[in-house]
Protein backbone atom coordinates (compact mmCIF):
# COMPACT_ATOMS: atom_id res chain seq x y z
CA UNK A 1 0.00 0.00 0.00
CA UNK A 2 1.58 3.32 -0.56
CA UNK A 3 1.38 6.21 1.93
CA UNK A 4 -0.84 8.62 1.82
CA UNK A 5 -1.01 12.42 1.93
CA UNK A 6 -2.68 15.25 4.18
CA UNK A 7 -2.17 18.89 4.52
CA UNK A 8 -3.96 20.17 7.33
CA UNK A 9 -4.09 23.77 8.92
CA UNK A 10 -2.61 24.68 12.27
CA UNK A 11 -2.52 28.24 14.54
CA UNK A 12 1.44 27.57 15.93
CA UNK A 13 3.74 25.74 14.18
CA UNK A 14 5.81 25.45 17.36
CA UNK A 15 2.92 23.89 18.85
CA UNK A 16 2.44 21.50 16.01
CA UNK A 17 6.57 20.56 16.24
CA UNK A 18 6.00 20.01 19.83
CA UNK A 19 3.04 17.97 19.62
CA UNK A 20 3.26 15.85 16.40
CA UNK A 21 7.55 15.48 16.68
CA UNK A 22 7.20 14.97 20.28
CA UNK A 23 4.71 13.50 21.34
CA UNK A 24 3.15 11.57 18.80
CA UNK A 25 6.68 10.74 17.58
CA UNK A 26 6.33 11.57 14.31
CA UNK A 27 10.11 12.08 12.56
CA UNK A 28 10.20 15.77 10.73
CA UNK A 29 10.80 16.35 7.02
CA UNK A 30 11.30 19.23 4.94
CA UNK A 31 10.05 22.54 6.43
CA UNK A 32 9.26 25.69 5.46
CA UNK A 33 8.11 29.23 7.47
CA UNK A 34 4.86 28.19 6.94
CA UNK A 35 4.67 24.02 6.95
CA UNK A 36 6.20 21.46 8.56
CA UNK A 37 6.27 17.62 6.91
CA UNK A 38 6.09 14.45 9.38
CA UNK A 39 5.88 10.99 8.79
CA UNK A 40 2.82 9.13 10.95
CA UNK A 41 3.92 6.21 10.77
CA UNK A 42 4.94 6.12 7.01
CA UNK A 43 2.53 8.57 5.92
CA UNK A 44 3.13 12.14 4.58
CA UNK A 45 1.04 15.22 6.79
CA UNK A 46 1.63 18.45 6.53
CA UNK A 47 0.90 21.42 9.11
CA UNK A 48 0.59 24.46 7.32
CA UNK A 49 0.29 27.73 9.38
CA UNK A 50 -2.76 29.51 9.86
CA UNK A 51 -3.05 31.46 12.25
CA UNK A 52 -6.95 32.59 12.13
CA UNK A 53 -7.28 29.03 12.05
CA UNK A 54 -11.19 28.05 13.29
CA UNK A 55 -12.21 24.56 13.58
CA UNK A 56 -15.90 23.68 12.48
CA UNK A 57 -17.31 21.32 15.65
CA UNK A 58 -19.78 18.83 13.47
CA UNK A 59 -20.49 15.41 15.24
CA UNK A 60 -21.89 12.31 14.59
CA UNK A 61 -22.97 9.52 17.25
CA UNK A 62 -21.20 5.94 16.52
CA UNK A 63 -21.15 3.51 18.92
CA UNK A 64 -22.93 5.69 21.43
CA UNK A 65 -19.98 8.21 21.12
CA UNK A 66 -20.01 11.51 19.19
CA UNK A 67 -17.29 10.95 16.72
CA UNK A 68 -15.66 14.62 15.82
CA UNK A 69 -16.23 15.31 11.75
CA UNK A 70 -13.69 15.67 10.21
CA UNK A 71 -10.42 13.47 11.97
CA UNK A 72 -7.70 11.72 10.63
CA UNK A 73 -5.47 9.03 12.16
CA UNK A 74 -3.79 5.89 11.61
CA UNK A 75 -5.00 2.32 11.73
CA UNK A 76 -2.26 0.71 13.55
CA UNK A 77 -2.10 -2.85 14.75
CA UNK A 78 -2.63 -3.79 17.64
CA UNK A 79 0.12 -3.36 19.64
CA UNK A 80 1.56 -0.17 18.57
CA UNK A 81 -1.98 1.56 19.17
CA UNK A 82 -2.10 0.35 22.70
CA UNK A 83 1.56 1.49 23.18
CA UNK A 84 -0.08 5.23 22.12
CA UNK A 85 -2.84 4.95 23.82
CA UNK A 86 -0.64 4.25 26.96
CA UNK A 87 1.98 7.14 25.71
CA UNK A 88 -0.87 9.69 25.29
CA UNK A 89 -2.66 8.58 28.52
CA UNK A 90 0.90 8.76 30.35
CA UNK A 91 1.36 12.23 29.02
CA UNK A 92 -2.02 13.93 30.19
CA UNK A 93 -3.86 13.94 26.75
CA UNK A 94 -7.25 14.80 27.41
CA UNK A 95 -9.36 12.79 25.33
CA UNK A 96 -12.42 13.31 23.13
CA UNK A 97 -13.15 9.82 23.17
CA UNK A 98 -11.26 7.44 25.78
CA UNK A 99 -9.14 4.04 24.22
CA UNK A 100 -11.90 1.25 24.03
CA UNK A 101 -13.21 -0.98 22.23
CA UNK A 102 -16.05 -0.60 20.08
CA UNK A 103 -18.57 -2.61 17.90
CA UNK A 104 -18.22 -5.22 20.41
CA UNK A 105 -18.70 -8.57 19.02
CA UNK A 106 -19.71 -7.47 15.39
CA UNK A 107 -18.26 -6.74 12.13
CA UNK A 108 -15.57 -4.13 12.50
CA UNK A 109 -14.58 -4.42 16.34
CA UNK A 110 -12.18 -2.22 16.64
CA UNK A 111 -9.96 -0.06 19.31
CA UNK A 112 -10.26 3.24 19.11
CA UNK A 113 -9.10 6.85 20.87
CA UNK A 114 -9.97 10.42 19.56
CA UNK A 115 -8.35 13.61 20.95
CA UNK A 116 -7.62 17.03 19.90
CA UNK A 117 -4.14 18.62 18.52
CA UNK A 118 -3.27 22.35 19.94
CA UNK A 119 -5.31 23.64 17.13
CA UNK A 120 -8.03 21.42 17.48
CA UNK A 121 -7.65 18.95 14.86
CA UNK A 122 -9.30 16.13 15.75
CA UNK A 123 -7.50 12.61 15.48
CA UNK A 124 -8.50 9.12 15.55
CA UNK A 125 -6.24 6.11 15.89
CA UNK A 126 -7.72 2.43 16.02
CA UNK A 127 -6.47 -0.91 15.59
CA UNK A 128 -8.69 -4.35 14.72
CA UNK A 129 -7.66 -7.93 16.07
CA UNK A 130 -8.36 -9.29 12.96
CA UNK A 131 -7.46 -6.44 10.05
CA UNK A 132 -10.50 -8.19 7.91
CA UNK A 133 -12.66 -6.06 9.66
CA UNK A 134 -11.61 -3.07 8.56
CA UNK A 135 -13.34 -2.84 5.28
CA UNK A 136 -16.61 -4.91 6.87
CA UNK A 137 -19.77 -5.11 5.31
CA UNK A 138 -21.79 -4.16 7.52
CA UNK A 139 -22.30 -2.22 10.44
CA UNK A 140 -24.42 -1.64 13.60
CA UNK A 141 -27.81 -1.29 11.74
CA UNK A 142 -26.74 -3.24 8.59
CA UNK A 143 -25.55 -0.20 7.13
CA UNK A 144 -21.88 0.22 5.41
Amino acid sequence: MRPFHLAFTVHDLAAARAFYGTLLGCPEGRSAETWIDFDLYGHQIVAHLKPDMSVTEVHNPVDGHDVPVPHFGVVLEMGPWEALAARLTAAGVQFLIEPHVRFKGQPGEQATLFFLDPSGNALEFKAFGDDAGLFATSAPGGKA
